[in-house]
């Protein structure tokens, strides 16, 4: 007798009456039709600001745009919002989040928690973010998978949270700023999926991919929050990153680069990485390269700031605090440089460095070094959805998803207004309404 018909069968009738459900409960979003309307709509494509604008949503995706106070034919029972004379904008995008990080543990502090900790605090980080009004995060890199069940929980709608994207656990070199760096050898801490060789790379890239990665994240430098190590020095060669590349280029999946340094960036460049991550000391070169080869900068000029007025008191180590204060200002310099040659930008924070949901607080920052309000704001839109390869977020226009922020003046004049918005709606879903 098969000792497994009955699960099997049993398996079978879940998944029907699962499918039967899944069908009524579209049939029943399909049916629920929003209009939104608001006094403004800034049109990131463009840079344009439209007027008297109108959104139509329906199952959770946008189905019509007008505005000068033209209004879509509307289904029968179609609710509105009418948000008076605010700005709509797309959801906003962060390239570059930590979900699983908790600022307020620097150093060893952490140490008083167990392992699960780190994934329950994800949730509320989660929430945070998405009242932010950042809609979509990529999440490079975590541990125990965090991010990956994060996505699912959030998919399923079990918790709330922004579209994740996640990378899994970051990896690197033995000894490098993706490795456990701060315990002795008879502790023998150390990442599960270091890279030693490009077959290491390789295997690395599949394990990820096979338990749910949706972007692959490497370490090609040494990093300011390690230890042991200065944020310049390069530590995976560029035959390792061509490996890791184009095992995920393959797969279909971007690779992003923490890399500091001008070598290590260099290389990461002529390796196919997808986007380079902080790119702190890039050169001359560097931008060139980055512009030749069409890779994106994530450059996160905002969050020192926060490590050096609140770092020491988390329990952030001397060591790493001297290495934030070495590299800031030449981040920021060099975001200047590079924005101006014409180099490729999104907008990516390390949120998890800082606090969780003060996300917007880069795009001021980004305008003080050299962007406007309007480009700051195409970063983390219609910029990010492309470095991303998403063509269903960024942008408020047909087909997309129902994904809108609105604030209370005019962001492309004021971009500090989006450290504060005052309404945002996820795929239909009305997140933070208008108070």
């Amino acid at each position: 007798m098969n000792r497994l018909f009955p699960l099997r069968h049993s398996l079978l009738a879940r998944c029907v009456a699962g499918a039967i459900l899944a069908v009524t409960t579209v049939t029943a979003a399909q049916a629920d039709s929003v209009l939104v309307r608001a006094g403004h709509l800034l049109d990131v494509r463009s840079g344009k600001m439209l007027n008297n604008a109108a959104v139509l949503v329906q199952d959770g995706r946008i189905a019509e745009v007008s505005s000068d106070g033209k209004l879509p034919t509307l289904p029968a029972d179609t609710r509105q919002i009418d948000l008076g004379d605010m700005t709509l904008l797309p959801g906003l995008i962060d390239m570059h989040v930590h979900l699983d990080n908790d600022p307020s543990y620097g150093g060893y502090t952490g140490l008083q928690f167990g392992d699960r900790f780190w994934s329950v605090l994800m949730v509320p980080h989660a929430e945070k973010t998405l009242q932010a009004g950042f809609t979509t995060v990529r999440n490079v890199g975590s541990d125990a998978w965090n991010d990956v069940g994060l996505r699912q929980a959030i998919d399923e709608g079990k918790v709330r949270g922004p579209r994740v994207v996640p990378a899994a656990y970051s990896f690197g070199a033995t000894g490098g700023h993706c490795d456990s760096t701060f315990f002795p050898p008879s502790m023998d801490q150390k990442s599960p999926y270091n890279v030693d060789s490009p077959e290491a790379g390789r295997k690395a890239v599949r394990t990820m991919h096979k338990y749910g990665a949706q972007v692959i994240k490497i370490c090609a430098t040494g990093g300011v929050f390690s230890h042991g190590d200065e944020p310049g020095a390069q530590q995976l060669t560029l035959e390792e990153m061509k490996a890791i590349v184009d095992e995920a280029h393959m797969a279909s999946m971007k690779v992003a680069a923490h890399a500091h340094g001008a070598s290590g960036i260099r290389d990461a460049i002529l390796a196919g990485v997808d986007t380079i991550e902080h790119a702190s000391l890039i050169d001359d070169e560097g931008i060139k390269l980055a512009k030749k080869y069409g890779a994106y900068l994530s450059m996160d000029i905002y969050n020192t700031d926060y490590t050096q007025s609140e770092g020491k008191k988390n329990g952030v180590l001397e060591e790493n605090l001297r290495k934030d204060r070495e590299i800031g200002d030449l981040q920021r310099e060099n975001f200047r440089k590079a924005f101006k040659a014409g180099a490729k930008m999104v907008y990516g924070t390390d949120a998890g460095v800082y606090p969780h949901g003060d996300n917007g607080k880069q795009f001021a920052v980004m305008v003080r070094y050299g962007m406007t309000p309007v480009q700051a704001i195409q970063a983390a839109t219609i910029t990010a959805a492309e470095a991303l390869g998403h063509t269903d977020v960024g942008v408020i226009e047909k087909g997309r998803f129902a994904d809108l922020v609105a604030v209370a003046g005019d962001p492309s004049k004021d971009v500090s207004l989006l450290e504060h918005v005052s309404f945002v709606m996820k795929g239909g879903e009305v997140i933070r309404p208008l108070k």
